[in-house]
């Protein structure tokens, strides 16, 4: 350390440093990081998380040391004005070229990400589709309306119901639309988040990885009730699944003919008209 000068000192001292934060992080941070892995979807984007917390830790190990070595070794210990700062070409080209690399990776890092598919809706014509091996996706619309979200299973059986199970293991194709005012279809714990604009069909796709029950709510200001519009969905065995499908066509089998045919969006007739 002795034979280095002030940079190279700094630059030791912060690639120790970060070494040692990094690691932590990664150990004992990084696997609790939001959203989680219910989903491969979810996953994707708790790895994101981790890579820009290992990123920011780098960087602030980077600052921290800089200043914490100015403040000690820089010090003006008398009364008088510092020496005068020329400046230090070595310094200023390993800062600019570091940031820009950094800048760089995340842009890439993240476009690809979001190319991948990143649990968000994509619109009536998704620009990525995720590839599908077995079984092709099901589809699930979501309704949403003040305030509540319904769910129609139009491969299923084409009937609608106030509860989603979804099966484990199995891409799904959800069409999100309202029938009302603009809503948000978010499911934290499957890194799902798409929003219900009236007259517009909003494709996301997911596919669960854990079963178990998911916590669901509506993300956008919706009106007076607008903080009483959640509920909880299940996801499930394929068995179970199948099951529930049986059981759940024949609870609502009596209202089912009165469903409007199937379409990506809905118009409904007002309740009244003014005049």
């Amino acid at each position: 350390m002795r034979r280095l000068g002030p940079l190279g000192r700094i630059l030791v001292v912060w690639l120790v440093t970060s070494a040692i934060a990094m690691t932590l992080v990664a150990v004992f941070l990084a696997p609790h990081l939001p959203p989680g892995s219910g989903s491969k979807e979810a996953a994707g984007q708790q790895l994101d998380n981790e890579v820009l917390t290992l990123v920011s830790v780098f960087v602030v190990a980077g600052v921290f040391t800089y200043l914490g070595y100015a403040l000690i070794a820089f010090r003006e210990r008398g009364d008088s004005d510092g020496p005068p700062i020329r400046g230090n070409g070595r310094a200023q080209t390993i800062w600019v070229v570091g940031t820009t690399v950094i800048v760089l990776f995340l842009a890439a890092f993240g476009t690809y990400q979001l190319l991948g598919g990143a649990g968000g809706g994509q619109g009536a014509e998704p620009v990525f589709v995720p590839a599908h091996s077995g079984q092709s996706p099901l589809q699930v619309q979501v309704i949403a309306q003040q305030w509540q979200f319904t769910y129609r299973y139009p491969t299923e059986g084409d009937f609608e119901s106030a509860h989603l199970v979804l099966p484990v293991d199995r891409q799904i194709e959800l069409h999100v639309t309202s029938l009302d005012v603009i809503h948000s279809f978010w499911v934290p714990a499957l890194g799902l988040k798409a929003d219900a604009n009236p007259g517009a069909d909003n494709i996301a796709y997911v596919t669960p990885e854990k079963l178990g029950n998911v916590q669901i709510h509506c993300a956008e200001l919706c009106g007076l009730f607008h903080g009483y519009m959640f509920g909880s969905g299940s996801i499930v065995t394929p068995s179970a699944f199948a099951s529930w499908v049986a059981s759940e066509r024949r609870f609502v089998a009596p209202v089912t003919h009165y469903l409007p045919a199937y379409s990506t969006t809905y118009l409904p007739d007002p309740s009244f008209r003014a005049g």
